[in-house]
């Protein structure tokens, strides 16, 4: 006979979302690479989709607190999603090296993989990529066991720095400013994702929705206008004119990204009018909320896996 309680230890219903965030964020990479029109599938986008999003969940969860100071860090969880995160960004260096040495990942060899990770900047900077997402780890192991004396700021630093390091050294790099706006638009779009993910994972009451889904909205709109002029900017400088935007591939990944990104406005536009209003007078049951949250995250995966395409397309 069931009881209906969840046994100790196993996972709230709740993080069940994560199936359909991870099949959105999968689709997206096929989706670029269908609209891409020529080579083959980017294993490395694959990768790096997986481990954006693991990243994005972690810099939200170390600062949800900070939209609602009567939460706390949950570190165990926050810790297990660190070690996913520092698998995923160990894959994408392993992808990264066996399209550089022009082989499959089976066939990577370590020496070949000891000689990017050494001579070349992406494997350099994977390293320090690695360094922090371990750190990561480590940090919230020893913090679950003293909660007490932990800060989630440590986690916010080395989160950012993770973030930040590959899009700052990509093609954005060679031009004025470009590095900053490319840091700029990584962290932000971890933090829309990431922020409402973790609210979906951690929340659990009307209440918890109410006093912290008003706060997140307000953050939402100038986190996507940041993520949207800094995208723009950033296709602008690479595409060098409009005729590329339908001409070549990267073009039209940018205009599925771009309307992928219009459509979330739109939906959180009518949120704001409608649920967030509801949920702030309690008049929302969480369930309702969950179900809201969810539907914009799935969709905001779907951009994410668009965007990692678009980061390894030339």
């Amino acid at each position: 006979m069931t009881t209906g309680r969840r046994a100790p230890g196993a996972a709230p219903p709740q993080w069940r979302v994560l199936g359909p965030v991870v099949v959105a964020a999968l689709f997206g990479v096929v989706l670029a690479w269908m609209l891409r029109g020529s080579g083959g599938l980017a294993w490395v986008a694959i990768a790096r989709v997986l481990a954006d999003c693991v990243g994005a969940v972690v810099i939200g969860f170390a600062a949800l607190p900070r939209l609602n100071d009567r939460l706390t860090v949950t570190w165990r969880p926050l810790a297990a999603l660190a070690g996913v995160w520092f698998v995923a960004e160990f894959t994408v260096l392993v992808c990264e090296a066996a399209e550089i040495v022009g082989v499959p990942v089976a066939r990577l060899g370590a020496g070949d993989f000891v000689t990017f990770l050494g001579r070349l900047s992406g494997g350099q900077i994977g390293i320090a990529i690695l360094f922090c997402t371990g750190a990561i780890v480590c940090y919230s192991a020893l913090a679950f066991r003293r909660p007490d004396t932990a800060s989630a700021d440590l986690v916010l630093v080395f989160a950012a720095v993770a973030l930040s390091l590959r899009p700052i050294t990509g093609h954005m790099s060679q031009q004025m400013f470009g590095s900053v706006l490319a840091a700029i638009h990584a962290l932000a779009a971890a933090l829309w994702l990431g922020l409402l993910l973790a609210m979906v994972l951690v929340l659990r009451t009307r209440g918890e929705w109410a006093a912290t889904l008003p706060h997140y909205s307000r953050l939402a709109a100038p986190l996507v206008a940041v993520v949207a002029l800094t995208g723009l900017i950033n296709g602008v400088v690479r595409l060098g004119g409009l005729a590329p935007l339908f001409s070549s591939g990267y073009g039209r990944i940018l205009l599925a990204k771009l309307a992928v990104l219009c459509a979330l406005v739109a939906l959180g536009w009518w949120w704001r009018r409608t649920w967030v209003r509801k949920a702030a007078d309690h008049r929302v049951t969480a369930e309702v909320s969950l179900r809201n949250a969810a539907i914009e995250v799935v969709a905001m995966a779907l951009a994410f896996g668009l965007a990692a395409t678009l980061a390894v397309t030339a």
